[in-house]
């Protein structure tokens, strides 16, 4: 979903410089991701952060979900890795942001952040009223009252204001995009494709450490 839409060198001298040939494989600043003016807050500046924009509404944040989420399950001790839901605009977007918010603040994330994207892009269910998500907790094993009070808690609205305080500072133009350590933005518009976007976000982790 997107607001925005978004010498040659012989076979000869590429097995006498690999150097070189590195060079040419390391992702470029302003194609392959952006340098933030100014730097976003993290929540542990020992840890370097990668932040995975996107929306349930999203039908490339749907498809991309599997492939993310195994390779933030891979990701060193040293690299937290955060979803952050957003809403562009007011209405079901925001229902579904918090929604996100209240299954974490219930530690169901592992079971239930898969089954609310099917339940929205499979089975055509919209979330994006109470009742709606009632049935839906009902529907997996979650007590409908626990998960609405968390949808309507004050914790879960300022996690909402703060993920659209990043979402702000980060400037991205779609979901879903990747923010890595609060220095820089990367998407699969930028990158070609939102799988080659995790590859210039493992070079940008690298890159964090670095300047660490």
């Amino acid at each position: 979903m997107d607001r925005r839409q978004f010498s040659k060198i012989t076979a000869v001298s590429l097995a006498t410089t690999p150097a070189l040939v590195a060079a040419q494989d390391r992702p470029v600043e302003g194609r392959h991701y952006t340098a933030l003016s100014s730097r976003q807050p993290t929540l542990d500046p020992k840890q370097v952060e990668v932040l995975e924009f996107f929306a349930y509404s999203c039908e490339h944040c749907n498809a991309f979900e599997p492939t993310i989420d195994a390779w933030q399950k891979k990701l060193p001790a040293d690299v937290r890795f955060r979803r952050i839901p957003v809403a562009f605009r007011d209405g079901p977007m925001v229902v579904q942001q918090k929604l996100f918010f209240a299954i974490e603040a219930l530690g169901q994330v592992e079971r239930l952040h898969r089954k609310v994207f099917i339940a929205i892009h499979t089975d055509r269910l919209r979330l994006d009223k109470p009742d709606d998500v009632a049935g839906f907790a009902t529907k997996n094993g979650i007590d409908p009252a626990s998960l609405l009070s968390a949808l309507n808690s004050f914790s879960v609205a300022a996690k909402a204001k703060q993920a659209i305080a990043l979402a702000t500072g980060y400037k991205f133009q779609g979901t879903p995009s990747i923010g890595v350590d609060g220095r820089w933005l990367t998407s699969g518009s930028m990158a070609g494709s939102n799988e080659k976007s995790l590859t210039v976000a493992e070079y940008l982790i690298g890159l964090a450490k670095q300047r660490s």
